[in-house]
């Protein structure tokens, strides 16, 4: 201050000038900034706009949502936050140079979901028709990345027309990229896509490596090749709804777990989902509140199973009285039908389901319900979710079309997939266990840890009535005699409770009571498989 007031006396004019020219100084600089502040804001605002009003309104009236409409149904209100929304191609052939749309595609962020961290990437069909360049591809890899870095699910909403053929090889090495990274995720994180448009060539695989699959009736198509490679290369007419729609998808290949009519209720459902499922593999499995007594006794259970083992029942009869509040969320249930898989919750806490389903085929387990279990129990396994299992099975379907089909192989993948498992594993056989698939529905010799039993449970080699042509067979008189003796021996649940086989046989309407008791003391359950570098299933 001294230093000033002296040079103020012996030379005012110094102060005076240093004065203005900091006033214009100022000016410029608040000038320029203004004008950045202008062109970011010019920029934000162009990708919102994604590829125009005209593409919007070409979108909307295809029955579909936007990229940013989805992404604001799917996430939890003013959660969402936007990563790389300046992000532009780099690609100058065929004068792409000067065709930019800022966002180049896709939209990337994370957000909340039931007040839970979620990373996604919604792909912008009115920018570039979605397809995937190198920077489109940069944009998803780095939100997967930090997905698995902080624990937290990654849900892809998929609408795109394949890789941007202008980008060459550029946009091949973005879909490998993007692969990597399935598969780096895949136990680590849950990982979930919507198909909700076109997803043809390279783009099917990165949600084939998924956890769970969901598509949108009449306006998404899942393909490696489309409908007119097929006429050139086979002479194949077909459409693409009958090539690679929801219909084929969910009941034919299996490739989607399941199918809903538009876009808002895919993604309710999606939300719902996730409220199932832990954030990653280092966290427990999810649980809320419930005001379903844990002590519910429910007395239909205890008629539900009919007298007559060729009489069908609906296992979902089952799992609606035992879990609480009866919700189900069931996984792929158009698809193989036999076997029923999903999510439930059990004294508050998320539990999945497995029952052999005696209203289709007997329960009978055949390759594609086998692979249907098996990939489902694995997903549990990979992330901490108790097991429950409703047993009612008569076998293996035979016949050549199984055997040719590889039905050895494919029936041992449920079998590994149980018998690999670590997390508490409980299962309640309601009536038929027979031969080998007896074995695999979570037997106590694949480790389960809790196997329960209703008075109507018959654990055998085989039913009374093929058991006793084989035994009898050359003497026919005696068969009637033998299949009641069969019956009085095997056709119940005492020979395999006095074998250490059966932990306990229950009356069907304290199930619910018993199996979340047995949960209580499992949840602390420490149970390692030996060291590896990975296992050799039979793929």
């Amino acid at each position: 201050m001294f230093l000033a007031q002296a040079l103020a006396k012996r030379a005012p004019g110094i102060l005076q000038l240093g004065s203005r020219q900091s006033q214009r100084g100022y000016a410029m600089a608040n000038t320029k900034g203004a004008e950045i502040q202008a062109r970011i804001d010019e920029k934000r605002q162009a990708a919102l706009q994604g590829g125009g009003p005209a593409r919007i309104e070409a979108q909307h009236n295809k029955g579909k949502l936007t990229a940013r409409e989805r992404i604001e149904l799917l996430v939890d209100p003013g959660t969402f936050r936007e990563y790389d929304a300046f992000v532009e191609h780099q690609c100058t052939d065929f004068n792409m140079s000067s065709q930019k749309i800022t966002g180049d595609g896709v939209v990337t962020g994370v957000g909340k979901i039931n007040g839970r961290t979620t990373y996604l990437f919604s792909q912008d069909f009115t920018s570039f028709g979605g397809s995937l360049s190198k920077t489109f591809a940069a944009k998803v890899c780095k939100i997967m990345d930090r997905a698995m870095q902080v624990g937290a699910p990654v849900v892809g909403l998929n609408d795109s027309g394949g890789a941007r053929i202008q980008e060459g090889v550029d946009s091949l090495a973005g879909y490998a990229e993007i692969f990597q990274r399935n598969v780096l995720a895949s136990g680590v994180v849950p990982q979930i896509s919507l198909i909700m448009g076109p997803c043809a060539g390279g783009a099917v695989y990165s949600p084939a490596l998924t956890d769970f699959t969901f598509m949108v009736r009449g306006t998404s198509y899942l393909f490696v090749t489309g409908p007119d490679v097929v006429k050139a290369v086979t002479n194949e007419t077909v459409t693409q709804e009958e090539l690679g729609g929801a219909g084929p998808h969910t009941r034919k290949s299996g490739v989607a777990h399941d199918a809903f009519d538009n876009d808002v209720v895919a993604l309710a459902r999606t939300r719902e989902l996730l409220s199932y499922l832990p954030q990653s593999n280092r966290a427990p499995a999810a649980s809320r509140y419930t005001a379903d007594p844990s002590d519910r006794a429910d007395a239909a259970l205890d008629t539900l199973v009919p007298g007559d083992s060729h009489m069908a029942y609906d296992i979902k009869d089952v799992v609606g009285r035992v879990v609480d509040d009866a919700r189900f969320f069931e996984i792929m249930p158009e698809y193989a039908k036999n076997i029923v898989v999903g999510f439930a919750r059990m004294g508050g806490r998320s539990v999945g389901i497995v029952g052999n389903q005696p209203l289709v085929s007997s329960g009978v387990l055949d390759i594609d319900a086998s692979v249907k279990a098996a990939r489902f129990v694995r997903f549990c396994d990979a992330f901490n979710i108790p097991l429950v299992t409703f047993v009612d099975v008569p076998g293996f379907l035979p016949g050549t079309q199984q055997e040719h089909n590889g039905i050895i192989r494919e029936g041992a993948k449920l079998l590994y997939a149980y018998a690999e498992a670590t997390v508490p594993k409980i299962a309640v056989t309601t009536r038929k266990a027979y031969g080998g698939a007896q074995c695999v529905m979570s037997s106590k010799q694949l480790r389960g840890d809790v196997n329960l039993a209703w008075p109507t449970a018959e654990l055998a080699v085989m039913g009374a009535k093929g058991a006793v042509e084989i035994l009898w067979r050359r003497n026919p008189e005696g068969r009637a005699d033998a299949e009641a003796e069969y019956n009085r021996l095997f056709a119940n649940p005492l020979p395999a409770a006095q074998r250490g086989y059966l932990d306990d046989i229950i009356t069907p309407s304290s199930t619910r009571r018993r199996i979340i008791e047995e949960l209580e003391i499992l949840q602390n359950k420490q149970l390692t498989n030996p060291a590896k570098k990975h296992d050799n299933m039979p793929l």
